[in-house]
Protein backbone atom coordinates (compact mmCIF):
# COMPACT_ATOMS: atom_id res chain seq x y z
CA UNK A 1 0.00 0.00 0.00
CA UNK A 2 1.33 3.45 -0.83
CA UNK A 3 1.53 6.11 1.85
CA UNK A 4 -1.46 8.20 2.85
CA UNK A 5 -0.41 11.23 0.79
CA UNK A 6 -0.88 9.22 -2.40
CA UNK A 7 -4.62 9.02 -1.69
CA UNK A 8 -4.94 12.71 -2.47
CA UNK A 9 -3.86 12.06 -6.05
CA UNK A 10 -6.77 9.78 -6.79
CA UNK A 11 -9.45 12.33 -7.66
CA UNK A 12 -7.33 14.20 -10.21
CA UNK A 13 -6.10 10.95 -11.75
CA UNK A 14 -9.50 9.33 -12.10
CA UNK A 15 -11.55 12.27 -13.42
CA UNK A 16 -9.15 13.14 -16.23
CA UNK A 17 -10.71 10.35 -18.29
CA UNK A 18 -14.19 11.88 -18.00
CA UNK A 19 -15.53 14.60 -20.32
CA UNK A 20 -15.20 18.05 -18.69
CA UNK A 21 -18.83 18.40 -17.62
CA UNK A 22 -18.93 14.88 -16.17
CA UNK A 23 -15.57 15.38 -14.45
CA UNK A 24 -16.82 18.48 -12.61
CA UNK A 25 -19.85 16.60 -11.36
CA UNK A 26 -17.96 13.48 -10.29
CA UNK A 27 -15.27 15.47 -8.50
CA UNK A 28 -17.87 16.64 -5.97
CA UNK A 29 -18.59 13.02 -5.00
CA UNK A 30 -14.93 12.19 -4.31
CA UNK A 31 -13.33 13.75 -1.23
CA UNK A 32 -10.37 13.20 1.05
CA UNK A 33 -11.66 12.88 4.57
CA UNK A 34 -10.89 15.16 7.49
CA UNK A 35 -12.68 14.01 10.67
CA UNK A 36 -11.96 17.31 12.42
CA UNK A 37 -13.34 19.45 9.59
CA UNK A 38 -15.88 17.29 7.77
CA UNK A 39 -15.89 18.10 4.02
CA UNK A 40 -19.14 18.37 2.09
CA UNK A 41 -19.77 15.52 -0.33
CA UNK A 42 -22.23 15.40 -3.20
CA UNK A 43 -24.63 12.50 -2.68
CA UNK A 44 -28.12 11.27 -3.59
CA UNK A 45 -27.98 12.59 -7.15
CA UNK A 46 -28.72 10.61 -10.30
CA UNK A 47 -25.92 8.53 -11.76
CA UNK A 48 -24.56 10.04 -14.98
CA UNK A 49 -25.80 8.05 -18.01
CA UNK A 50 -23.09 5.84 -19.47
CA UNK A 51 -21.31 5.33 -16.14
CA UNK A 52 -21.53 1.79 -14.75
CA UNK A 53 -22.89 2.17 -11.23
CA UNK A 54 -23.25 -0.17 -8.24
CA UNK A 55 -26.78 1.02 -7.58
CA UNK A 56 -30.09 -0.77 -7.72
CA UNK A 57 -33.49 0.72 -8.51
CA UNK A 58 -36.36 2.08 -6.43
CA UNK A 59 -38.25 -1.20 -6.75
CA UNK A 60 -35.20 -3.10 -5.46
CA UNK A 61 -35.07 -0.91 -2.35
CA UNK A 62 -38.77 -1.30 -1.61
CA UNK A 63 -39.49 -4.93 -2.41
CA UNK A 64 -36.02 -6.44 -2.34
CA UNK A 65 -34.60 -4.76 0.76
CA UNK A 66 -37.38 -3.71 3.13
CA UNK A 67 -40.25 -6.12 2.41
CA UNK A 68 -38.22 -9.00 1.00
CA UNK A 69 -37.16 -10.47 4.38
CA UNK A 70 -40.74 -10.77 5.71
CA UNK A 71 -42.07 -14.22 6.58
CA UNK A 72 -45.84 -14.24 6.26
CA UNK A 73 -46.65 -11.51 3.71
CA UNK A 74 -47.20 -12.61 0.11
CA UNK A 75 -45.18 -10.02 -1.84
CA UNK A 76 -46.39 -9.89 -5.46
CA UNK A 77 -44.27 -8.14 -8.08
CA UNK A 78 -46.55 -6.57 -10.67
CA UNK A 79 -44.28 -6.56 -13.70
CA UNK A 80 -42.06 -8.75 -15.89
CA UNK A 81 -40.72 -11.93 -14.34
CA UNK A 82 -37.14 -10.62 -14.42
CA UNK A 83 -37.95 -7.96 -11.84
CA UNK A 84 -39.48 -10.54 -9.51
CA UNK A 85 -36.55 -12.89 -9.87
CA UNK A 86 -34.02 -10.10 -9.37
CA UNK A 87 -35.47 -9.21 -5.96
CA UNK A 88 -36.00 -12.80 -4.78
CA UNK A 89 -33.52 -14.25 -2.24
CA UNK A 90 -30.52 -12.50 -3.85
CA UNK A 91 -29.51 -11.01 -0.49
CA UNK A 92 -29.66 -14.36 1.35
CA UNK A 93 -32.27 -13.10 3.84
CA UNK A 94 -33.13 -15.94 6.21
CA UNK A 95 -36.31 -16.77 8.10
CA UNK A 96 -37.41 -19.38 10.59
CA UNK A 97 -40.71 -20.23 12.23
CA UNK A 98 -41.44 -21.42 15.75
CA UNK A 99 -43.80 -24.15 14.50
CA UNK A 100 -44.88 -25.86 11.29
CA UNK A 101 -48.25 -24.13 11.61
CA UNK A 102 -46.71 -20.72 10.90
CA UNK A 103 -46.52 -19.44 7.34
CA UNK A 104 -43.17 -18.82 5.68
CA UNK A 105 -43.45 -17.48 2.12
CA UNK A 106 -39.88 -16.25 1.63
CA UNK A 107 -38.93 -19.22 -0.54
CA UNK A 108 -41.60 -18.32 -3.12
CA UNK A 109 -41.24 -15.82 -5.97
CA UNK A 110 -44.62 -14.17 -6.68
CA UNK A 111 -44.99 -12.25 -9.96
CA UNK A 112 -47.71 -11.36 -12.43
CA UNK A 113 -45.21 -12.11 -15.24
CA UNK A 114 -46.47 -9.27 -17.46
CA UNK A 115 -46.32 -9.95 -21.21
CA UNK A 116 -46.49 -7.67 -24.28
CA UNK A 117 -50.28 -7.85 -24.38
CA UNK A 118 -50.50 -6.64 -20.76
CA UNK A 119 -48.32 -3.66 -21.61
CA UNK A 120 -50.62 -2.75 -24.50
CA UNK A 121 -54.01 -3.46 -22.91
CA UNK A 122 -53.20 -3.03 -19.21
CA UNK A 123 -52.38 -5.54 -16.49
CA UNK A 124 -54.85 -4.79 -13.70
CA UNK A 125 -57.06 -7.80 -14.42
CA UNK A 126 -54.02 -10.06 -14.45
CA UNK A 127 -52.98 -8.59 -11.10
CA UNK A 128 -56.42 -9.27 -9.61
CA UNK A 129 -56.20 -12.86 -10.80
CA UNK A 130 -52.74 -13.19 -9.21
CA UNK A 131 -54.16 -11.99 -5.88
CA UNK A 132 -56.99 -14.52 -6.13
CA UNK A 133 -54.53 -17.32 -6.83
CA UNK A 134 -52.35 -16.28 -3.89
CA UNK A 135 -55.37 -16.32 -1.56
CA UNK A 136 -56.55 -19.69 -2.86
CA UNK A 137 -53.14 -21.33 -2.54
CA UNK A 138 -51.75 -19.71 0.61
CA UNK A 139 -54.56 -17.91 2.46
CA UNK A 140 -52.17 -15.19 3.71
CA UNK A 141 -52.93 -12.56 6.33
CA UNK A 142 -51.52 -9.83 4.10
CA UNK A 143 -50.49 -9.21 0.49
CA UNK A 144 -48.14 -6.51 -0.76
CA UNK A 145 -48.21 -5.43 -4.42
CA UNK A 146 -45.12 -3.78 -5.93
CA UNK A 147 -45.05 -1.65 -9.07
CA UNK A 148 -42.22 -1.97 -11.58
CA UNK A 149 -41.18 0.39 -14.40
CA UNK A 150 -43.71 -0.75 -17.06
CA UNK A 151 -46.56 -0.52 -14.54
CA UNK A 152 -45.81 3.15 -13.97
CA UNK A 153 -45.48 3.80 -17.68
CA UNK A 154 -48.84 2.26 -18.65
CA UNK A 155 -50.73 3.59 -15.62
CA UNK A 156 -51.86 0.43 -13.80
CA UNK A 157 -53.10 1.51 -10.35
CA UNK A 158 -51.91 -1.02 -7.76
CA UNK A 159 -53.53 0.93 -4.91
CA UNK A 160 -56.96 0.80 -6.55
CA UNK A 161 -56.58 -2.91 -7.23
CA UNK A 162 -55.55 -3.49 -3.60
CA UNK A 163 -58.68 -1.69 -2.35
CA UNK A 164 -60.93 -3.63 -4.73
CA UNK A 165 -59.44 -6.97 -3.69
CA UNK A 166 -59.81 -6.15 0.00
CA UNK A 167 -63.49 -5.48 -0.60
CA UNK A 168 -63.76 -8.76 -2.49
CA UNK A 169 -62.45 -10.58 0.59
CA UNK A 170 -64.56 -8.56 3.07
CA UNK A 171 -61.46 -6.80 4.44
CA UNK A 172 -60.31 -10.04 6.07
CA UNK A 173 -56.96 -9.83 4.25
CA UNK A 174 -54.78 -6.72 4.47
CA UNK A 175 -53.84 -5.89 0.87
CA UNK A 176 -51.76 -2.81 0.05
CA UNK A 177 -49.72 -1.44 -2.84
CA UNK A 178 -46.36 0.28 -3.32
CA UNK A 179 -45.76 2.84 -6.08
CA UNK A 180 -42.09 1.86 -6.30
CA UNK A 181 -41.45 1.97 -10.06
CA UNK A 182 -37.74 1.41 -10.63
CA UNK A 183 -37.10 4.76 -12.31
CA UNK A 184 -38.87 6.78 -9.61
CA UNK A 185 -35.87 7.92 -7.59
CA UNK A 186 -32.12 8.37 -7.62
CA UNK A 187 -31.46 4.86 -6.31
CA UNK A 188 -32.90 2.12 -4.11
CA UNK A 189 -32.99 4.72 -1.31
CA UNK A 190 -36.26 6.07 -2.74
CA UNK A 191 -37.73 2.57 -2.45
CA UNK A 192 -36.81 2.40 1.23
CA UNK A 193 -38.69 5.64 1.86
CA UNK A 194 -41.76 4.42 -0.05
CA UNK A 195 -41.72 1.11 1.86
CA UNK A 196 -41.42 2.91 5.21
CA UNK A 197 -44.43 5.10 4.38
CA UNK A 198 -46.65 2.15 3.51
CA UNK A 199 -45.58 0.10 6.53
CA UNK A 200 -46.69 3.01 8.70
CA UNK A 201 -49.97 3.52 6.83
CA UNK A 202 -51.04 -0.11 6.55
CA UNK A 203 -49.41 -2.17 9.32
CA UNK A 204 -47.82 -0.31 12.24
CA UNK A 205 -50.26 0.24 15.10
CA UNK A 206 -52.92 -2.21 13.94
CA UNK A 207 -52.68 -4.41 17.07
CA UNK A 208 -52.35 -3.12 20.64
CA UNK A 209 -51.60 -6.57 22.06
CA UNK A 210 -48.52 -6.63 24.29
CA UNK A 211 -46.80 -10.00 24.02
CA UNK A 212 -43.86 -11.26 26.04
CA UNK A 213 -42.06 -9.32 28.74
CA UNK A 214 -43.20 -5.82 29.60
CA UNK A 215 -39.84 -4.82 31.09
CA UNK A 216 -37.30 -4.06 28.34
CA UNK A 217 -39.18 -3.87 25.04
CA UNK A 218 -37.32 -2.76 21.90
CA UNK A 219 -37.65 -2.59 18.11
CA UNK A 220 -34.70 -3.38 15.84
CA UNK A 221 -34.82 -1.18 12.73
CA UNK A 222 -32.67 -1.66 9.62
CA UNK A 223 -31.61 -5.28 10.24
CA UNK A 224 -32.42 -7.62 7.35
CA UNK A 225 -31.14 -11.01 8.57
CA UNK A 226 -28.59 -11.51 5.83
CA UNK A 227 -26.77 -14.78 6.43
CA UNK A 228 -28.64 -15.20 9.74
CA UNK A 229 -27.50 -11.93 11.40
CA UNK A 230 -30.88 -11.42 13.10
CA UNK A 231 -30.75 -14.89 14.65
CA UNK A 232 -27.48 -14.00 16.40
CA UNK A 233 -28.89 -10.64 17.53
CA UNK A 234 -32.04 -12.35 18.82
CA UNK A 235 -29.87 -14.83 20.74
CA UNK A 236 -27.96 -12.04 22.46
CA UNK A 237 -31.08 -10.06 23.37
CA UNK A 238 -32.77 -13.17 24.76
CA UNK A 239 -29.67 -13.94 26.83
CA UNK A 240 -29.79 -10.41 28.29
CA UNK A 241 -33.54 -10.62 28.96
CA UNK A 242 -34.39 -7.96 26.37
CA UNK A 243 -37.72 -8.40 24.57
CA UNK A 244 -37.51 -7.87 20.80
CA UNK A 245 -40.96 -6.71 19.71
CA UNK A 246 -40.31 -6.15 15.99
CA UNK A 247 -37.46 -6.30 13.52
CA UNK A 248 -37.69 -4.21 10.35
CA UNK A 249 -37.48 -6.47 8.48
CA UNK A 250 -35.28 -9.51 9.10
CA UNK A 251 -37.30 -12.64 9.92
CA UNK A 252 -40.30 -10.35 10.48
CA UNK A 253 -44.01 -11.09 10.71
CA UNK A 254 -47.18 -9.10 10.21
CA UNK A 255 -48.01 -9.24 13.92
CA UNK A 256 -44.58 -7.87 14.87
CA UNK A 257 -45.06 -4.91 12.51
CA UNK A 258 -48.55 -4.31 13.86
CA UNK A 259 -47.34 -4.36 17.48
CA UNK A 260 -44.16 -2.30 16.96
CA UNK A 261 -45.80 0.71 18.61
CA UNK A 262 -45.90 -1.14 21.94
CA UNK A 263 -42.09 -1.10 22.34
CA UNK A 264 -40.29 1.41 24.58
CA UNK A 265 -37.17 1.99 22.48
CA UNK A 266 -36.19 1.71 18.81
CA UNK A 267 -32.65 0.79 17.75
CA UNK A 268 -31.60 1.97 14.29
CA UNK A 269 -28.98 -0.11 12.47
CA UNK A 270 -29.17 0.95 8.80
CA UNK A 271 -29.91 4.65 9.15
CA UNK A 272 -30.62 5.27 5.48
CA UNK A 273 -33.19 2.54 4.93
CA UNK A 274 -35.32 2.94 8.03
CA UNK A 275 -34.84 6.32 9.77
CA UNK A 276 -38.29 7.35 8.50
CA UNK A 277 -40.04 4.59 10.51
CA UNK A 278 -37.97 5.48 13.59
CA UNK A 279 -39.15 9.09 13.41
CA UNK A 280 -42.76 8.07 12.73
CA UNK A 281 -42.81 5.79 15.78
CA UNK A 282 -41.52 8.60 17.97
CA UNK A 283 -43.91 11.22 16.59
CA UNK A 284 -47.03 9.03 16.77
CA UNK A 285 -46.37 6.87 19.82
CA UNK A 286 -43.54 8.50 21.78
CA UNK A 287 -40.90 5.80 21.23
CA UNK A 288 -37.39 7.31 21.23
CA UNK A 289 -34.78 5.97 18.81
CA UNK A 290 -31.04 5.63 19.17
CA UNK A 291 -28.38 4.73 16.61
CA UNK A 292 -26.54 1.45 17.22
CA UNK A 293 -24.17 -0.86 15.40
CA UNK A 294 -24.29 -4.60 16.09
CA UNK A 295 -21.58 -5.36 13.53
CA UNK A 296 -18.34 -5.98 15.45
CA UNK A 297 -17.86 -7.43 18.93
CA UNK A 298 -16.84 -4.13 20.52
CA UNK A 299 -19.72 -2.34 18.76
CA UNK A 300 -22.19 -4.97 19.96
CA UNK A 301 -21.00 -4.52 23.53
CA UNK A 302 -21.38 -0.76 23.15
CA UNK A 303 -24.94 -1.16 21.78
CA UNK A 304 -25.95 -3.41 24.70
CA UNK A 305 -24.60 -0.87 27.17
CA UNK A 306 -26.61 1.87 25.45
CA UNK A 307 -29.81 -0.18 25.89
CA UNK A 308 -29.04 -0.87 29.54
CA UNK A 309 -28.27 2.80 30.18
CA UNK A 310 -31.54 3.85 28.55
CA UNK A 311 -33.67 1.58 30.77
CA UNK A 312 -31.72 2.61 33.90
CA UNK A 313 -32.23 -0.78 35.48
CA UNK A 314 -29.41 -2.13 37.68
CA UNK A 315 -30.51 -5.70 37.05
CA UNK A 316 -30.28 -5.21 33.26
CA UNK A 317 -26.97 -3.32 33.52
CA UNK A 318 -25.46 -6.18 35.53
CA UNK A 319 -26.83 -8.83 33.16
CA UNK A 320 -25.49 -7.01 30.09
CA UNK A 321 -22.00 -6.81 31.62
CA UNK A 322 -22.18 -10.51 32.51
CA UNK A 323 -23.16 -11.44 28.93
CA UNK A 324 -20.45 -9.22 27.41
CA UNK A 325 -17.75 -10.72 29.66
CA UNK A 326 -18.85 -14.25 28.84
CA UNK A 327 -19.11 -13.71 25.07
CA UNK A 328 -15.87 -11.73 24.74
CA UNK A 329 -13.75 -14.65 25.98
CA UNK A 330 -14.30 -16.57 22.74
CA UNK A 331 -14.12 -13.37 20.70
CA UNK A 332 -10.72 -12.39 22.10
CA UNK A 333 -9.34 -15.90 21.60
CA UNK A 334 -10.47 -15.90 17.96
CA UNK A 335 -9.12 -12.42 17.37
CA UNK A 336 -5.69 -13.20 18.85
CA UNK A 337 -5.45 -16.26 16.62
CA UNK A 338 -5.85 -14.28 13.39
CA UNK A 339 -4.21 -10.93 14.21
CA UNK A 340 -0.76 -12.03 12.96
CA UNK A 341 -2.33 -12.63 9.52
CA UNK A 342 -4.48 -9.49 9.37
CA UNK A 343 -2.63 -6.70 11.18
CA UNK A 344 -1.40 -3.97 8.83
CA UNK A 345 -3.59 -5.00 5.90
CA UNK A 346 -5.81 -2.52 4.04
CA UNK A 347 -9.45 -2.64 3.01
CA UNK A 348 -11.87 -0.71 0.80
CA UNK A 349 -15.64 -0.79 1.40
CA UNK A 350 -18.26 0.31 -1.13
CA UNK A 351 -21.57 -1.16 -0.16
CA UNK A 352 -25.12 -0.40 0.90
CA UNK A 353 -26.37 2.28 3.23
CA UNK A 354 -24.57 1.85 6.55
CA UNK A 355 -22.54 -1.28 5.83
CA UNK A 356 -19.54 0.60 4.44
CA UNK A 357 -19.42 2.28 7.85
CA UNK A 358 -20.40 -0.52 10.22
CA UNK A 359 -17.91 -3.05 8.87
CA UNK A 360 -15.03 -0.70 9.49
CA UNK A 361 -15.45 -1.61 13.18
CA UNK A 362 -14.84 -5.27 12.40
CA UNK A 363 -11.80 -4.43 10.28
CA UNK A 364 -10.43 -2.23 13.08
CA UNK A 365 -10.72 -5.21 15.43
CA UNK A 366 -8.53 -7.14 12.97
CA UNK A 367 -5.95 -4.37 12.70
CA UNK A 368 -7.00 -3.65 9.09
CA UNK A 369 -7.06 0.00 7.90
CA UNK A 370 -9.99 1.13 5.77
CA UNK A 371 -8.42 3.53 3.28
CA UNK A 372 -11.44 4.14 1.02
CA UNK A 373 -15.18 3.78 1.53
CA UNK A 374 -18.52 5.00 0.24
CA UNK A 375 -22.20 4.24 -0.16
CA UNK A 376 -24.29 3.24 -3.16
CA UNK A 377 -27.40 5.09 -2.07
CA UNK A 378 -26.30 7.29 0.83
CA UNK A 379 -27.45 10.86 1.40
CA UNK A 380 -25.22 13.61 2.75
CA UNK A 381 -26.35 12.97 6.33
CA UNK A 382 -25.16 9.35 6.07
CA UNK A 383 -21.68 10.69 5.34
CA UNK A 384 -21.53 13.94 7.30
CA UNK A 385 -24.05 13.24 10.05
CA UNK A 386 -27.60 14.42 10.71
CA UNK A 387 -26.30 17.88 11.69
CA UNK A 388 -26.37 18.77 7.95
CA UNK A 389 -30.06 17.93 7.49
CA UNK A 390 -31.21 21.58 7.61
CA UNK A 391 -28.84 22.46 4.76
CA UNK A 392 -29.94 19.66 2.38
CA UNK A 393 -32.19 21.01 -0.37
CA UNK A 394 -35.23 19.07 -1.55
CA UNK A 395 -34.66 18.12 -5.18
CA UNK A 396 -37.02 17.03 -7.95
CA UNK A 397 -36.37 13.33 -7.38
CA UNK A 398 -37.23 13.56 -3.68
CA UNK A 399 -40.53 15.20 -4.61
CA UNK A 400 -41.47 12.03 -6.51
CA UNK A 401 -41.83 10.28 -3.16
CA UNK A 402 -45.04 10.71 -1.22
CA UNK A 403 -44.59 12.72 1.95
CA UNK A 404 -47.08 11.49 4.53
CA UNK A 405 -48.21 13.56 7.49
CA UNK A 406 -47.51 11.83 10.80
CA UNK A 407 -49.34 13.11 13.87
CA UNK A 408 -49.40 12.20 17.52
CA UNK A 409 -51.82 9.37 18.27
CA UNK A 410 -53.79 11.04 21.06
CA UNK A 411 -55.09 7.74 22.48
CA UNK A 412 -51.89 5.71 22.33
CA UNK A 413 -49.08 8.25 22.58
CA UNK A 414 -46.99 7.65 25.69
CA UNK A 415 -43.88 9.61 26.57
CA UNK A 416 -41.37 6.88 27.39
CA UNK A 417 -38.76 9.32 28.60
CA UNK A 418 -38.47 13.09 28.76
CA UNK A 419 -35.97 14.91 26.56
CA UNK A 420 -34.27 16.20 29.72
CA UNK A 421 -33.80 12.66 31.03
CA UNK A 422 -32.44 11.48 27.69
CA UNK A 423 -29.96 14.35 27.64
CA UNK A 424 -28.87 13.44 31.18
CA UNK A 425 -28.19 9.83 30.14
CA UNK A 426 -26.49 11.09 26.99
CA UNK A 427 -23.86 12.82 29.13
CA UNK A 428 -22.93 9.48 30.70
CA UNK A 429 -23.28 7.24 27.64
CA UNK A 430 -23.24 8.37 24.02
CA UNK A 431 -26.76 7.16 23.17
CA UNK A 432 -26.85 8.92 19.78
CA UNK A 433 -30.48 9.73 20.52
CA UNK A 434 -32.13 11.00 17.32
CA UNK A 435 -28.67 11.24 15.87
CA UNK A 436 -26.24 9.59 13.49
CA UNK A 437 -22.75 11.06 13.27
CA UNK A 438 -22.13 9.52 9.86
CA UNK A 439 -19.28 7.70 8.19
CA UNK A 440 -16.75 10.52 7.91
CA UNK A 441 -16.03 11.23 11.61
CA UNK A 442 -14.82 7.66 12.09
CA UNK A 443 -12.56 7.45 9.03
CA UNK A 444 -8.94 8.54 9.27
CA UNK A 445 -7.67 11.83 7.92
CA UNK A 446 -6.85 11.69 4.21
CA UNK A 447 -8.87 8.52 3.56
CA UNK A 448 -10.95 8.51 0.38
CA UNK A 449 -14.72 8.85 0.61
CA UNK A 450 -16.47 8.22 -2.71
CA UNK A 451 -20.22 8.33 -3.32
CA UNK A 452 -21.76 6.10 -6.02
CA UNK A 453 -18.46 4.50 -7.05
CA UNK A 454 -18.21 3.69 -10.79
CA UNK A 455 -16.41 0.75 -12.36
CA UNK A 456 -13.81 3.08 -13.84
CA UNK A 457 -13.09 4.56 -10.42
CA UNK A 458 -12.98 1.10 -8.85
CA UNK A 459 -10.43 -0.06 -11.42
CA UNK A 460 -8.24 2.98 -10.67
CA UNK A 461 -8.49 2.44 -6.91
CA UNK A 462 -7.17 -1.09 -7.26
CA UNK A 463 -4.56 -0.17 -9.84
CA UNK A 464 -3.18 2.70 -7.75
CA UNK A 465 -3.46 1.31 -4.20
CA UNK A 466 -3.88 -2.50 -4.46
CA UNK A 467 -5.85 -3.08 -1.22
CA UNK A 468 -5.61 -6.43 0.54
CA UNK A 469 -9.38 -6.87 0.44
CA UNK A 470 -12.24 -5.11 -1.37
CA UNK A 471 -15.85 -5.23 -0.13
CA UNK A 472 -18.70 -4.58 -2.57
CA UNK A 473 -21.43 -6.52 -4.40
CA UNK A 474 -21.93 -9.10 -7.14
CA UNK A 475 -21.47 -6.60 -9.99
CA UNK A 476 -17.94 -5.90 -8.82
CA UNK A 477 -16.95 -9.29 -7.44
CA UNK A 478 -15.42 -11.02 -10.46
CA UNK A 479 -13.87 -7.91 -12.01
CA UNK A 480 -12.02 -7.18 -8.76
CA UNK A 481 -10.93 -10.78 -8.32
CA UNK A 482 -9.55 -10.88 -11.86
CA UNK A 483 -7.39 -7.92 -10.81
CA UNK A 484 -5.82 -10.09 -8.12
CA UNK A 485 -7.68 -8.73 -5.09
CA UNK A 486 -10.09 -10.84 -2.99
CA UNK A 487 -13.63 -9.43 -2.79
CA UNK A 488 -16.08 -10.05 0.02
CA UNK A 489 -19.71 -9.36 -0.80
CA UNK A 490 -21.30 -7.48 2.06
CA UNK A 491 -24.72 -7.35 0.37
CA UNK A 492 -25.22 -11.07 0.88
CA UNK A 493 -21.97 -12.37 2.45
CA UNK A 494 -21.40 -14.79 -0.48
CA UNK A 495 -21.93 -18.06 1.39
CA UNK A 496 -20.82 -16.82 4.84
CA UNK A 497 -22.37 -15.31 7.91
CA UNK A 498 -23.75 -14.45 10.28
CA UNK A 499 -21.38 -11.55 10.89
CA UNK A 500 -23.44 -9.62 13.45
CA UNK A 501 -22.97 -9.87 17.19
CA UNK A 502 -20.28 -11.80 19.04
CA UNK A 503 -20.40 -15.13 17.21
CA UNK A 504 -20.74 -13.24 13.95
CA UNK A 505 -17.52 -11.37 14.70
CA UNK A 506 -15.71 -14.69 15.13
CA UNK A 507 -17.06 -15.89 11.77
CA UNK A 508 -15.86 -12.66 10.15
CA UNK A 509 -12.39 -12.87 11.71
CA UNK A 510 -11.91 -16.38 10.33
CA UNK A 511 -13.28 -15.63 6.86
CA UNK A 512 -11.30 -12.42 6.36
CA UNK A 513 -8.03 -13.83 7.71
CA UNK A 514 -8.33 -16.69 5.24
CA UNK A 515 -9.04 -14.33 2.34
CA UNK A 516 -6.23 -11.83 3.00
CA UNK A 517 -3.62 -14.54 3.60
CA UNK A 518 -4.42 -16.69 0.55
CA UNK A 519 -1.54 -16.45 -1.93
CA UNK A 520 -3.59 -17.44 -4.99
CA UNK A 521 -4.60 -13.80 -5.63
CA UNK A 522 -0.99 -12.90 -6.47
CA UNK A 523 -1.05 -15.51 -9.24
CA UNK A 524 -4.21 -14.22 -10.93
CA UNK A 525 -3.70 -12.63 -14.34
CA UNK A 526 -6.75 -11.03 -15.93
CA UNK A 527 -7.28 -11.30 -19.70
CA UNK A 528 -6.50 -7.60 -20.17
CA UNK A 529 -3.09 -8.13 -18.53
CA UNK A 530 -2.17 -10.79 -21.09
CA UNK A 531 -3.41 -9.11 -24.26
CA UNK A 532 -3.23 -5.65 -25.76
CA UNK A 533 -6.43 -3.74 -25.24
CA UNK A 534 -7.81 -1.03 -27.56
CA UNK A 535 -8.88 2.05 -25.58
CA UNK A 536 -11.48 4.53 -26.83
CA UNK A 537 -10.64 8.22 -27.00
CA UNK A 538 -13.31 10.89 -26.39
CA UNK A 539 -13.77 13.33 -29.28
CA UNK A 540 -14.31 16.46 -27.16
Amino acid sequence: MKNKKDLSKFRETVIEKYPNKVAKKRAKGIVNNDPENIPEIQANIRTIPGIITQRGCTYAGCKGVVLGPTRDIVNITHGPIGCGFYSWLTRRNQTTTTSDAEENFITYCFSTDMQDSNIVFGGEEKLKQAVREAVELFNPKAIGIFSTCPVGLIGDDVHKVAEQMMEEYDNKINIFGFSCEGYKGVSQSAGHHIANNQLYKHLIGNDDTVKGSTKYRINMLGEYNIGGDAFEIERIFEKCGIELVATFSGNSTISSFEQAHTADLSLVMCHRSINYVAEMLETSFGIPWIKVNLIGADSTAKALRKIAAYFEDEELIAKVEEVIAEEMKDVEAAREAVLPKTTGKTSMLFVGGSRAHHYQDLFEELGIRTVAAGYEFGHRDDYEGRRVLPSIKIDADSRNIEEITVKRDEKRYKERMTKEKLEEIQKQVDLEYNDYKGLMPQMEKGALVIDDLSHHEMDKLIEMYKPDIFCAGIKEKYVVQKMGVPLKQLHNYDSGGPYAGFKGAINFYNDISMMVSTSIWKEVKAPWEKEEMVQAVYAY
